[in-house]
């Protein structure tokens, strides 16, 4: 974590690859207390290095974490650095919420310098937010509770910053002496406090002028600022605030009538240095100081522009209050456009009113919803605890009336269920002896039947096929091609019983021997008897023979009713069938190409309509894509389900 956070010779992506080894090693520890205390770190590094996505992910997983855990000065951390990143983020309303989320966990902790410290800090970040919005007074109560705190903990760098914002609250109040006074305190605790930071000492010398300033005491105010500027180093260590002086003792001084020979070089100097900084926000102070001057001096229009541009950028840069005195100015200088200035001073002032309204309220009803949640925790805990002490003891009496019970029952129950269960095993006996003769049955019906259209139908039929090639002996061709047809359609009929034979014959159903065989023969066949060229592509990898009987059967009868279809209808020249593995999937497809037909137009043919029955009976995905004069390709994805795998699994893979 140091060296991502202090690593800057480092590149960003380097640092966070730090954070993120620190994360890991983090989620290892055993400990939760450092486990929380460690990412609460990760989280604000993360925060340091500008990642909001990291640091909000982590700085949630350190609230769940302590929420769990009841830790509430993690949660309260967790909220505070929300508040902060929110803060920083110009999203104060939520950044003020999370700071009084934060207030509430500290509240929690056991009364001690450090848990006073936490408390006193929320009220100081929310007072800062409700000055900004000028609630002035919810501002002044929230930081003078903080204030007493860290004057009760003698923490006087803190008590310093206490009175420093209530003194600007005095500001937003109208209240220029009290304000001083509240500066002039804030610099005595800086001065016992030791500080040697020179910033906090030039920044409290300056907010004693500006108040000297608003009281129109400006011979004091000059000699303020002149004090600061006594300082050689003022100006190239703090350019911000140098211009922020400069500009308040030319003002000061114009204000007073002496020495203006000084005044405007000093608003130029402080415009100048202003828009070399790239200052844009104090840039329009001394443009509306300057264009105050030059009206005094009688140069107007020179006036109404820098007027002009102070009031642009202070619109440009949300400077409200700034706008309001540009726009004041502007109603004075420009006359003729009097009225246009004071209509939008009107309404700018109605928004901003409407709006530090509407933030007030909402500061108002967080304050007082956390203070409700808190109410309603306290009573649900107390309602808690009185039902937990009603339920254990109501459980206590009923778990020892059921034990009482319930060994009785037990007694009486023991005879009755060894001869129950006696009676069980005789009544299971039956059902296997029932269901055995039940497939003993079964099978040898399946059996007779298959005999039965083998040696009977099948010998019948091979008889007739032989009759007619005798009578082949007709030399004329119309009776040659129609004896011929019809031993070819016998022959069609006798390899489809032969077929169905072997189907309803239980052993040849549950494992088709030599699958690969099987369809080689068949496509051989079929390419001998129509002249068709046929090639035949499968994966060797696949144990074919050990497929589930019903995907072999039902693939076996696609491949001969797409093949059927190509002969009798598409009028193919060629046909591609391959058979791979596809994932967990075998995939079967055929490819031809014949005359192609229209899949969502006319009525499917018989052959059509066993493929598609034959893929859903295993499950399969059918997909056929063929257009007019551009062939088929018929395509089907099948679950590979193996014999040698569980029974129960197989039979839920099918039905689902």
């Amino acid at each position: 974590m140091k060296i991502a956070k202090n690593g800057k010779e480092l590149s960003l992506e380097n640092r966070k690859q730090y954070l993120d080894d620190a994360k890991k090693k983090i989620y290892t520890l055993s400990n939760d207390t450092l486990k929380l205390e460690q990412l609460s770190d990760i989280s604000l590094v993360y925060k340091t290095l500008k990642d909001s996505l990291e640091f909000r992910q982590v700085n949630r997983q350190v609230l769940e974490l302590a929420q769990k855990s009841n830790d509430f000065k993690n949660i309260g951390f967790s909220h505070w650095d929300l508040g902060d990143f929110l803060q920083d983020h110009s999203v104060l309303d939520s950044a003020f919420y999370y700071y009084r989320r934060a207030l509430t966990s500290f509240e929690r902790l056991p009364a001690d310098s450090t848990s006073k410290s936490l408390r006193a800090r929320m009220l100081y970040s929310m007072g800062r937010i409700q000055d900004s919005y000028k609630d002035y007074l919810g501002a002044e109560a929230s930081i003078s509770s903080a204030l007493k705190i860290f004057d009760e903990l003698g923490d006087t760098k803190r008590i310093h910053n206490c009175y420093n914002v209530l003194g600007v609250v005095a500001i937003g109040m109208g209240d220029s002496q009290k304000s001083l006074e509240y500066y002039k305190k804030a610099g005595e605790y800086l001065n016992n406090s030791g500080s040697s930071n020179n910033r906090l000492s030039w920044i409290n010398q300056n907010n004693i002028a500006s108040a000297f300033l608003n009281m129109d005491d400006y011979q004091r105010a000059i000699k303020s600022y002149r004090e600061l500027l006594s300082d050689q180093t003022f100006k190239e260590k703090d350019p911000d605030l140098y211009t922020k002086v400069i500009s308040g003792l030319a003002y000061s001084m114009f204000k007073s009538g002496v020495n203006q020979e000084n005044v405007e070089s000093l608003l130029q100097e402080a415009i100048m240095v202003n828009s070399q900084q790239g200052k844009e926000y104090d840039l329009a102070r001394p443009k509306q100081y300057y264009a105050e001057v030059l009206a005094a001096k009688g140069d107007t229009s020179q006036a109404i522009q820098l007027a002009q541009e102070s009031y642009a950028i202070a619109k440009e840069t949300y400077n409200n209050d700034r706008s309001l005195e540009a726009l004041m100015l502007l109603t004075k200088l420009d006359p003729a456009n009097g009225s246009t200035y004071a209509d939008d001073y009107y309404k700018l002032n109605e928004t901003i009113k409407e709006e530090e309204r509407t933030k007030r309220d909402k500061f108002a009803r967080i304050r007082m919803e956390t203070d409700e949640i808190i109410e309603k925790n306290e009573i649900l805990t107390q309602e808690k605890q009185v039902w937990v002490g009603a339920a254990f003891a109501l459980i206590l009496f009923g778990t020892a009336f059921l034990i009482i019970v319930t060994l009785y029952i037990n007694n009486n129950r023991l005879k009755f269920r060894q001869k129950q269960q006696e009676s069980n095993q005789e009544i299971y006996n039956l059902m296997l002896s029932q269901q055995g003769k039940f497939e003993e049955g079964k099978q040898l019906e399946q059996k007779r039947i298959s005999e039965e259209l083998h040696d009977g139908i099948l010998g019948e039929m091979l008889g007739i096929r032989l009759i007619l090639s005798g009578l082949n002996e007709r030399e004329d061709p119309a009776s040659i091609a129609q004896r011929a047809e019809l031993i070819e359609k016998l022959r069609e009929v006798e390899e489809e019983i032969r077929t169905i034979s072997h189907e309803l014959n239980n052993a040849s159903y549950e494992k088709f021997h030599n699958f690969i065989v099987s369809l080689e023969d068949l496509i051989d066949g079929i390419q001998t008897s129509s002249g068709i060229s046929c090639s035949f592509t499968f994966d060797d990898k696949v144990s074919w023979d050990n497929l589930l009987g019903d995907i072999k059967i039902n693939a076996y009868r696609i491949v001969q009713e797409a093949l059927k279809n190509c002969v009798k209808h598409a009028k193919s020249q060629h046909v591609d069938i391959s058979f791979e593995s596809f994932g967990k999937n075998l995939k079967l497809t055929i490819v031809d190409d014949g005359v192609g037909f229209e899949v969502n137009k006319g009525k499917r043919g018989i052959g059509l309509r066993n493929i598609i029955s034959r893929s859903k009976k295993i499950h399969a995905k059918l997909d056929i894509d063929s257009k007019k004069g551009k062939g088929t390709t018929i395509t089907v994805t099948i679950p590979a389900i193996y014999i040698d795998s569980d029974v129960v699994e197989r039979k839920e893979v099918l039905n689902t």
